[in-house]
């Protein structure tokens, strides 16, 4: 039965969001057309916004429903979300916030860009696309069935109206948006929740919450161990390298107030976690044959099925009608606080670090504006299509999300900290090394069988019970130094001819440059030095075209020695290559000779 009331508050609360998304646009600054402010908000997040936003950068649909779906069908143990994306957090503001903070990148991408060029950078950005999609996509996807359960109403209205709703303030408010509303949006799924659990818990088809009474805690066998770890450390290093964290934390007044922002949010993580859990606690005590829910058979009323919509069905069903409004709308909260960032961050990086860097160096300011703002349009459109025409989205989320743990964690981490131990070289073949072994992994959830059988591997089941996530990511960090160092060393020793730099980014001197051997005895070169800046530079406005090469000591009052000119990579890396130097005085009887000017 169509249910009215349920529409019409649903209805209210999305004008209520929507009314907050653009009053939040109108605090862009008049007058500007700058993309950065678009998406960093002008760099000007306040605290009290910017912990608000910081949690709700994993407090979505997912994220509630997961915690609830975890307790009811596994138990607490295995419910490694909440602690696991709160650590990430910690983490993130460790290792990363200060340091990418103060460099001044814009974002996740700029660090691989000006390390590893903007083609290699082009390719890790589609790990990070597929991420963002393939979450929005099985969030408005959860977010339609949720509705269908309590509203009895289209499910695929249902998706349409609030993506269009999430893509509408967002593509005129930009973080700005996304961030007033995110305060909103997690006060309603703080303060909803909290309200349904005493009358759901008070119930008379609830029996003894507690866990002496009704094991909701929950065990590990000694053979999934392996497993257990490796979907821990996938949450926690794998919750790290995401756009819509590093959106926050780049949108931050200062590098510490970043990391003061992650670890606070790490805390909401953890506080916004007890309403569901304590929802799945109630749903494992049910006696759902005394409800109206409909059982699917005498033994077992919930099936598989159903446990991915556990909470709408504890607010359905153990709540009063009016109640259950207010439930809703802090699911509808949820998911509206999630998509709207991924779809943000997915075409601020594409805008960026794709439309720009690669396509349209010279493109204005206001061009990349309306390049993200038409990416906003089709990441959103793409997003609803695969929440409507595919049933197994959260499979694909799992695989990219395996990715991102497996492929950009350990670059990340590189070039942020290591960055003279890698190069593109070395990117490329890590990229490579992570996709192989996690695919041929195999996922059983969207049908790709395991050509690679790791140990334990349960036959009857088709699961991975070794950590074979963590081993590849470990192999593609591996294979990154190893590969970076041996290429480095094969350049500069010239074993390897500089010609056959094909990606430029040892020596980045072009195929006709001259070698110490190719000078004949009393040559001398002249060399032009070109300076490459990179992203951080241009965002800092540290670009001063009058830099120029000084003559190191004391050695430049000696006429007959050449110096080893200065080469730029394509990351920004300062390089020095010996080209030649003078052993025999020149004839008197004529001038120096001049070897024909290298072009770089």
């Amino acid at each position: 039965m169509f249910n009215i009331g349920g529409v019409i508050s649903i209805i209210l609360f999305y004008l209520v969001i929507l009314g907050v998304g653009i009053w939040a646009a109108k605090k862009q600054p008049p007058g500007e057309d700058d993309s950065e402010d678009v998406m960093l908000a002008g760099r000007n997040i306040g605290v009290f916004v910017g912990i608000f936003t910081m949690t709700a950068t994993w407090v979505g649909g997912g994220y509630i429903n997961g915690t609830a779906e975890a307790v009811y069908d596994t138990g607490l143990i295995w419910c490694q979300a909440p602690f696991g994306y709160a650590l990430s957090l910690v983490l993130g503001g460790v290792l990363f916030a200060n340091k990418m903070r103060t460099e001044g990148y814009v974002t996740m991408l700029d660090p691989f860009q000006d390390k590893f060029g903007e083609r290699m950078g082009g390719l890790l950005f589609l790990p990070a696309l597929c991420g963002e999609v393939f979450w929005s996509a099985a969030i408005l996807g959860a977010l339609g069935a949720t509705l269908s359960v309590i509203l009895n109403v289209d499910i695929e209205g249902a998706v349409i109206l609030s993506a269009c709703i999430a893509v509408g303030y967002t593509l005129f408010g930009g973080l700005y948006a996304v961030a007033y509303t995110d305060v909103v949006q997690l006060g309603c799924i703080f303060v909803g929740l909290w309200l349904c659990i005493p009358f759901a818990w008070n119930h008379e088809a609830v029996g003894d919450v507690m866990p002496a009474n009704t094991d909701w805690i929950g065990s590990v066998p000694l053979r999934q161990w392996g497993l257990y770890t490796d979907y821990c450390l996938l949450l926690i290093f794998g919750g790290i390298p995401w756009q819509v964290y590093f959106q926050r934390v780049l949108s931050s007044k200062s590098g510490q107030k970043a990391q003061i922002l992650s670890y606070v949010a790490a805390f909401g993580c953890i506080i916004m976690a007890f309403p569901p859990i304590f929802i799945g606690a109630i749903a494992r005590a049910t006696a759902w044959n005394e409800t109206a829910f409909e059982c699917e058979s005498s033994t077992q009323c919930i099936s598989s099925n159903h446990t991915s919509m556990i909470l709408p069905i504890v607010i359905q069903y153990l709540t009063p009608s009016y109640i259950s409004f207010v439930g809703l709308g802090a699911i509808s909260a949820a998911v509206m606080s999630s998509a709207d960032s991924s779809v943000l961050s997915a075409s601020s990086m594409f805008a960026r670090n794709i439309w720009k860097s690669i396509f349209r160096q010279n493109a204005s300011e206001t061009e990349i504006l309306w390049v993200m703002r038409v990416g906003i349009f089709v990441v959103g459109f793409l997003a609803t299509t695969l929440a409507l025409t595919i049933s197994s989205i959260y499979g694909l989320w799992y695989l990219s999300s395996d990715l991102v743990y497996v492929i950009l964690f350990p670059q990340l981490l590189m070039v942020v900290h290591f960055k003279d131990h890698c190069n593109t070289y070395g990117s490329l073949a890590a990229y490579i090394v992570g996709i192989f072994f996690r695919t041929m992994g195999g996922e059983a959830m969207i049908g790709i069988p395991a050509v690679i059988k790791y140990p334990w591997y349960d036959e009857e089941t088709g699961e991975q019970l070794f950590p074979f996530r963590t081993l590849s990511m470990i192999l593609s960090a591996v294979t990154l130094v190893v590969v970076s160092e041996v290429t480095q060393h094969l350049f500069d020793s010239g074993k390897i001819h500089q010609k056959w730099d094909i990606l430029r980014c040892i020596v980045n001197v072009p195929e006709d440059a001259l070698r110490v051997d190719d000078l004949h005895e009393g040559d001398m070169i002249m060399t032009q030095t070109v300076i490459k800046y990179s992203a951080t530079d241009e965002m800092n406005g540290r670009i001063n075209p009058a830099l120029s090469i000084e003559p190191e000591g004391e050695e430049e009052s000696d006429p007959l020695q050449v110096k080893a000119p200065t080469f730029t990579t394509p990351a920004g890396q300062v390089k020095k290559k010996l080209v030649g130097e003078v052993i025999s005085p020149p004839p008197e009887s004529g001038p120096l000779k001049k070897q024909d000017q290298t072009k770089l």
